[in-house]
């Protein structure tokens, strides 16, 4: 203990650490005292509100509260008086008064601290509530169960900063209101949760009425399987079922959570899960321009035996592995699968179907970002967790939406501009975060422009870090000539950004002391995508902002293990550990692991295969958690492309649009039906652990894609996905230091992590990078326009990404009820102006059309979008946005052009 402070406490000689509060020294001391209003938990302050802490202080006239008041050398403190106890207890009883509508002490503090003071019922009269409001689908809000602590508007805004909560009236008409009064489902809240959890009361409550705790409710320390930020939660299963989600302490959450991480699970017993292996009827035709709605789909399809699905998925594999050989089969992993899955699934790719043909979803979100960081700093993750953010002067965010995609890193990014950090804001569209920070609107497909003139600026006004330079990195002489021509002045047009703004934000990064840079998919997603990161690494590289607490370079992940698919070799060009399938001692190395021989061709890519399968080169493919009907661009030449293959096989828990055009279907698990190891955008690597049992006859993948191997001829023996993490550890020297047991205890350890002892490096290159030189590599990057822009045919430009309820394809959250319920519907945004020109209201239908296909759709009034722009969120079967969208690739990271295409729009 550092410097303890010796008091009294009930008559004992104690001693406080210093800082500590009454409360916090008497609860370490095994006394508990009454508490309402503060929630001794990160992000949560005391503010005594409520009085339910009051003890005795000798010498002092008034009681104190003891959650604010920190102790004191030589104090004398008694919480067992009758002084004390008489005053927590009036106030107890008077809180009861205000507190009618919830008797419950399973989920009332109130009544509970009642309870243990034997206060059956409180002597005062209770005020009279107004109606309960259950308008929202996520949370329904009591007004007879509060006590007005305000343990809701400190969550809101204090540890997520949505400040939808507040106070209204004075004394005792003071009452809690959402935004101006309005309704909670008419307000601004985004349903994180976080004002759930922290109300003791339960007068802001889950809208389902199962969360109440239950004798027989098991508690399940586990992961969340949505976006890349890794939060970690505590599950409640009870009888087969999760009923509640609660976020714990993780090392990348500190409890917070997002409406999918807690509100998100139901999808896991949606009634429509596959439940019985599924073989495709005779005569059944695929028709992959008119796939049904979801609902119609198991019409083309009769229920199988295990035996026969796998004996006729392995079959249709084996005849075409031996008639065209290994190259004309492919497969496609899951970023929402475990490690062990993702590792297990390429080696299967590898070993049995004899090619290098495997991806996943990281092609189609940041191949462009892993690309451009393997060749600049020899290394594809982020360099600095998001938490770092936290200890930065200035934080550039470009190409992201992170209070969508990414809702608690947003928290954190908020947290740190109210403490003073600078956030500046890069994006074609308005966003939320720009209350905090600044927002500069440039011309979609500038970014290179944009970036070169930030360059220019740094290196031609001498602001560079030519100690780091020299010490760390190659090519600066051919930066300095690439970006002489890109001045601001030149670049201001172009960008939409006026030059006098660029130099500033130049300077406000380079000669901060601290400086970080985070991008998501409005960097990646575009045919110049690596000359983006390129251009976004060497702005940390020539300034010496990496390496260091609080500066680095961070790609934002999309999905939950995108990051350790990408790691364990879910890639066509890469063994695990990012080890080149072209080199010869590589090669042997697994070869000698795993007792076959690889071929050294990298394989083809997702939207390559999509290509191969249109022209009749790929003719079988293995599918695992995919969905590439749905997430691939110009999606009616994927559906071509997977109607033609002679043998689709699927593995998956819903029916989805790829599904329905396989031959086979093997009901899989969801992410709270395994166990396994996920890790995050921060390098985390975190454990998974089985919450519930599979429905029906599902099987896990685990043991799906080992049943398989072995029919296709693999000798496997693996127990459990423990021995395949030993495997692991065994061929990655990043995660060599982490074993199960680490995990088992720990939740969560970063990578690289060499040694079991050591902690993990979280903060990456402060002394050199992973080169053969030690040295980081500038590339410079020259403007490439993008592939398709608005014309007088199609004068719109269209974007597509995510909405904050859904994910992906939607394959799971749709199926989610409260998900689905609060954004129920395809729209595309539109600027109020646009929608007038069109002749149109807000929530009028129209068609969207582009060179590839069309949608129709519901319009929604945006001013976040430019006059000249509309977004579609890709997550809707009923109008998938990627019918629309254009598949030329960057010729480095093979990533298709997502984020630009030209569209009309027309009135229906």
């Amino acid at each position: 203990m550092t410097n303890p402070i010796a008091f009294t406490l009930n008559g004992q000689a104690v001693t406080a650490e210093s800082g500590e509060t009454i409360w916090q020294a008497a609860k370490r001391h095994g006394i508990d005292i009454e508490h309402l209003c503060y929630k001794p938990r990160q992000g949560y302050r005391a503010d005594g509100n409520c009085r339910a802490c009051l003890v005795e202080v000798k010498g002092e006239r008034t009681l104190a509260a003891s959650c604010r008041r920190p102790v004191q050398s030589g104090m004398d403190i008694r919480t067992d008086t009758p002084r004390a106890q008489t005053a927590r207890r009036m106030v107890v009883e008077m809180l009861l008064a205000d507190h009618p509508g919830n008797t419950d002490a399973t989920i009332s503090d109130v009544r509970a601290w009642a309870d243990h003071m034997g206060l059956a019922e409180s002597r005062f009269a209770s005020p009279t509530q107004a109606d309960a409001d259950q308008s929202h689908p996520a949370i329904h809000f009591k007004p007879s169960a509060c006590i007005t602590c305000g343990l809701c508007i400190r969550a809101c805004r204090d540890v997520q900063s949505n400040d939808v909560i507040g106070f209204s009236g004075r004394g005792a008409h003071t009452r809690i209101v959402f935004d101006q009064g309005d309704d909670l489902g008419n307000s601004t809240c985004v349903a994180c949760g976080e004002c759930v959890e922290a109300c003791p009361t339960g007068a802001l409550r889950p809208a389902h009425e199962a969360f109440a705790p239950q004798t027989g409710d098991q508690k399940i320390a586990s992961t969340c399987p949505f976006c890349g930020v890794g939060c970690q939660i505590e599950y409640t299963e009870r009888k087969g079922k999760i009923v509640l989600a609660e976020g714990l302490d993780g090392p990348s959450n500190h409890h917070r959570l997002c409406v999918k991480g807690r509100f998100g699970f139901s999808y896991t017993h949606n009634v429509a899960r596959l439940t019985k292996p599924l073989i495709r009827k005779g005569g059944a035709a695929k028709t992959p321009a008119d796939i049904p709605p979801p609902d119609k789909r198991l019409d083309a399809f009769r229920e199988a035996t295990w035996d026969e699905a796998l004996a006729l998925a392995a079959d249709g594999f084996k005849t075409i592995r031996a008639r065209d050989g290994g190259a004309a089969l492919s497969g496609f992993g899951s970023a929402k699968g475990s490690n062990e899955e993702a590792y297990l699934f390429q080696k299967l790719i590898r070993t049995a179907f004899g090619s290098n043909n495997v991806d996943h979803c990281t092609r189609l979100c940041h191949a462009s970002s892993v690309a451009a960081l393997l060749e600049g700093v020899g290394s594809a993750a982020v360099t600095a967790p998001f938490m770092a953010a936290e200890e930065a002067d200035v934080i550039i965010l470009i190409g992201s939406r992170p209070e969508w995609n990414h809702p608690v890193a947003a928290a954190c990014f908020k947290t740190a501009a109210k403490r003073g950090a600078k956030l500046i804001i890069f994006d074609p569209r308005g966003q939320g975060l720009a209350r905090y920070g600044q927002q500069l609107n440039f011309k979609s497909g500038t970014d290179v422009a944009l970036i070169n003139a930030l360059l220019h600026t740094i290196i031609f006004e001498g602001l560079t870090d030519q100690n780091f330079i020299a010490k760390f990195v190659d090519g600066y002489d051919e930066l300095v000539k690439a970006v002489k021509d890109y001045t601001p002045e030149r670049m201001a047009d172009l960008t939409g950004i006026d030059a006098s703004i660029l130099r500033q934000v130049a300077r406000q990064y380079a000669t901060a002391k601290r400086s970080i840079i985070f991008w998501g998919m409005g960097v990646s997603q575009h045919v110049h995508g690596t000359d983006n990161a390129r251009a976004l690494i060497a702005l940390a590289l020539i300034t010496g902002h990496i390496g260091r607490p609080g500066t680095g370079l961070h790609p934002l992940r999309g999905q939950n293990n995108v990051q350790g698919a990408s790691d364990v070799g879910l890639i066509p060009m890469f063994l695990p550990d990012y080890a080149s399938i072209k080199d010869d001692a590589v090669r042997a190395r697994f070869e000698a692991a795993w007792g076959t021989k690889l071929s050294p061709i990298p394989g083809l890519t997702v939207v390559e295969t999509m290509d191969a399968a249109n022209a009749g080169v790929i003719k079988g493919m293995y599918v695992m958690g995919e969905n590439p009907a749905m997430s691939d661009p110009d999606a009616n030449h994927a559906r071509a492309g997977l109607a033609k293959l002679e043998h689709l096989v699927v593995q998956d828990i819903f029916l989805t649009e790829t599904a329905w055009l396989a031959d086979v279907i093997l009901p899989a698990s969801t992410f709270y039906e395994k166990t396994g190891t996920y890790t995050n955008t921060n390098r985390q690597v975190q454990m998974g652990r089985k919450v519930v049992h599979p429905p029906g006859d599902a099987r896990q993948d685990f043991d799906l894609i080992c049943n398989l191997a072995e029919r296709l001829g693999c000798a496997w023996n693996y127990a459990g996905p423990e021995e395949v993490y030993a495997e692991m550890r065994t061929l990655m020297p990043s995660i060599s230091g982490i074993s199960w047991d680490r995990l088992q205890r720990d939740n969560s350890v970063v990578y690289p992590c060499t040694d079991e002892h050591l902690p993990g490096q979280d903060i990456l290159f402060g002394d050199g990078f992973p080169t053969a030189s030690g040295r980081a590599r500038l590339v410079p990057a020259d403007l490439t326009p993008p592939d398709e822009m608005p014309d007088e045919a199609y004068p719109f430009l269209l974007t597509t990404g995510r909405v904050l309820e859904h994910w992906h394809t939607g394959a799971m959250t749709r199926p989610a009820d409260v998900l689905n319920a609060i954004e129920p519907h395809p729209t595309v945004s539109l600027h109020p102006k646009a929608i007038g020109k069109l002749g149109v209201s807000a929530g009028a239908h129209v068609k969207v059309e582009s060179r590839r296909g069309e949608v129709e759709l519901m319009v929604r009034a945006d001013r976040d979008v430019p006059e000249g722009l509309a977004f579609i969120p890709f997550c809707f079967h009923e109008a998938a946005a990627n019918l629309l969208t254009n598949p030329k690739l960057d010729p480095y990271g093979k990533i298709p052009e997502f984020k630009v295409c030209a569209v009309k729009v027309t009135a229906l």
